[in-house]
């Protein structure tokens, strides 16, 4: 990540960037802020919240709105992914679905939109969640 369209490359917005690609999973402001500041105690929380607008704004990351209150965020991938979230437990599983890039050309073609980009998201009970529930 050398310079940002413009911004400066500073080791906290890297610090920040390199949590966000190394993630397993949809990571927070919070929970970003906690594993960052193991590594830069002086990273103040405003600067986690500037630093994840400024990497949005850019393109390299991408907000996420799942069943919570709070935003998620993740690196922005080679490949197009959907997303599942348990409505009991807040597991968030990624699925990639070739159906979506058919779907995308058809109501392109269909709306005469120039289609970008699709997100699905889906929501329901994973199979643990399933069971205490019955």
């Amino acid at each position: 990540m050398q310079e940002l369209k413009g911004q400066r490359s500073t080791s906290q917005r890297r610090l920040i960037f390199d949590i966000l690609r190394q993630s397993e999973g949809h990571l927070d402001a919070d929970e970003l802020y906690r594993l960052a500041k193991e590594r830069e105690p002086r990273l103040s929380l405003s600067t986690v919240y500037r630093t994840l607008r400024l990497l949005k704004e850019l393109g390299l990351i991408e907000e996420r709105h799942f069943a919570e209150e709070h935003h998620h965020y993740e690196a922005k991938g080679e490949a197009e992914h959907h997303h599942l979230v348990c409505l009991g437990c807040g597991t968030v599983v990624e699925f990639e679905y070739p159906l979506t890039d058919k779907m995308k050309e058809e109501v392109g073609q269909r709306t005469g939109f120039e289609i970008l980009g699709a997100e699905v998201y889906m929501e329901g009970y994973c199979e643990r969640c399933r069971q205490r529930r019955a």
